[in-house]
């Protein structure tokens, strides 16, 4: 049976790689600590699996956004598994991150104005 996923799309879900399922229990709201120890709420918008690895589009989860504030801003990280825990880094590799990038780009263009060469 089909059905729509997260990822957009009508399709079965062991055909398509979008990990759908694999998210089933969470609420789509990580939270991430970042270096000064601060810790941000982040929701997950799509997941891809490229390559043999998994890796998530999150945007941050500010309930009241400020006008200037880049809260629509699209950050990828790279799902690691440690044991049978899971965690998020940020993806280190310029090149794992262009083949990533372009992915979620084409996956999420619809919903995203995306702004090339922007740091």
């Amino acid at each position: 049976m089909s059905e729509l996923c997260n990822c957009g799309h009508e399709h079965e879900h062991e055909e398509c790689g979008c990990g759908c399922g694999e998210q089933e229990g969470m609420d789509g709201v990580v939270t991430l600590v970042d270096e000064d120890g601060v810790e941000h709420g982040f929701e997950i918008i799509d997941m891809v699996e490229l390559d043999g690895a998994q890796y998530v589009a999150v945007v941050p989860a500010d309930e009241e956004p400020e006008e200037d504030d880049e809260s629509d801003e699209l950050v990828l990280l790279k799902v690691v598994a440690e044991g049978v825990e899971e965690f998020l880094e940020a993806i280190e590799s310029e090149e794992e991150f262009n083949r990533v990038s372009a992915v979620f780009m084409e996956r999420l263009k619809d919903d995203y104005d995306f702004v090339e060469g922007e740091e």
